[in-house]
């Protein structure tokens, strides 16, 4: 990032948004790493009063589902070596979490990694795939590989645009409009949300591209404009990478999931197709992935819907803490109270 630049243009577009915000305004991020770089630059104290900016579902670890953590679970008493990405460790499922399992669960940058230990190992591997279009691409990739026999995955993996049809289909957030994850329209564009009648921008994750984003956003709604506009060219085209899309969907097709926070979703999540169903994990072992009804405090699930923050949570801070979580939120990188609570953030 060119820090002179946000102190130079910060300010400016700044007063150009309290200049435009003459209304209530509430825009949802669906990104982690949005929520990361607005709690680290203070971006929300440059906003004006009446425009509010609210989380969504955007941190593929928070919005896995009990059940599934218990389905992992349930694989690593059977003896199964499992591996997947760190923040999952720790998120809680009805009898622990992975991190606190006496099986053996490791640690990987990917999933090229977990077929590697499949391919030195006579035991059974099971990749925990989580992720949004981001990250399914290259777990497709793989299986298109020929991994050995012994190697098969959960498929976690989340579709976005299903997410926003549920949640504005419910108006429970009251939303007029949103910032689009940057890392996701890399891989699929932002044709598929043009259908969407709210006003929407790419923003990437600088600072001063999320501000631009932000103008652009006011802009459209003052002009009562919906559809989409583009404020991360560098990165995202309007097709995306069509070479990426393609392997994730030969490989993969949506399904009906459900969401942590939210109920089965339709065509939101990514199931093998029957082509591939040998290295499908749930078929292989006969899993059953259960609804765990919530139990807790916890506010997360509220979070991802954009109608609670972090601090509202009487958790929060206090029995719920990076050290000791009690929800999936207090755990990833990109989840909100961890965010928060990093980043000493204050309630809007």
């Amino acid at each position: 990032m060119n820090n002179r630049f946000f102190m130079a243009a910060g300010p400016e577009i700044s007063r150009r948004l309290h200049d435009l915000t003459d209304r209530d305004l509430t825009f949802m991020h669906i990104c982690g790493t949005h929520e990361a770089s607005i709690a680290r630059h203070g971006i929300r104290s440059l906003l004006p009063p009446r425009l509010k900016i609210v989380m969504g579902p955007g941190c593929p670890v928070c919005i896995t589902p009990q059940g599934e953590i218990d389905a992992a679970l349930a694989l690593a008493d059977r003896g199964v070596i499992l591996a997947t990405y760190g923040d999952l460790l720790r998120v809680p499922g009805s009898t622990g979490s992975l991190e606190s399992s006496e099986g053996d669960v490791r640690v990987v940058q990917g999933v090229h990694k977990a077929v590697e230990i499949a391919e030195k190992s006579r035991e059974e591997v099971v990749f925990i795939s989580v992720g949004f279009e981001t990250t399914a691409p290259t777990v497709a990739a793989a299986l298109l590989s020929d991994p050995p026999d012994n190697f098969s995955l959960l498929s976690y993996h989340r579709l976005v645009p299903p997410a926003m049809a549920w949640l504005l289909q419910q108006g429970e957030a009251k939303l007029d409009g949103f910032i689009l994850p940057g890392h996701v329209c890399t891989v699929t564009g932002y044709a598929d949300y043009e259908r969407f009648p709210v006003p929407q921008v790419v923003a990437g994750f600088e600072p001063d591209d999320f501000l631009l984003g932000l103008l652009m956003l006011i802009q459209m709604a003052k002009k009562g404009e919906t559809g989409v506009r583009n404020a991360y060219p560098r990165a995202v085209t309007r097709e995306g990478n069509v070479k990426a899309k393609e392997i994730m969907y030969r490989v993969f097709a949506p399904s009906d999931v459900e969401w942590r926070g939210f109920p089965v979703i339709p065509g939101s999540g990514l199931q093998l197709r029957p082509e591939y169903a040998q290295f499908d994990a749930v078929k292989k072992f006969s899993l059953t992935i259960p609804h765990v009804e919530k139990h807790s405090a916890c506010v997360c699930d509220r979070v991802l819907r954009g109608i609670a923050q972090p601090t509202d949570c009487r958790l929060f801070g206090k029995a719920c803490t990076p050290r000791s979580p009690v929800g999936p939120c207090m755990v990833s990188h990109e989840g909100a109270c961890k965010i928060w609570h990093t980043y000493q953030v204050r309630p809007s």
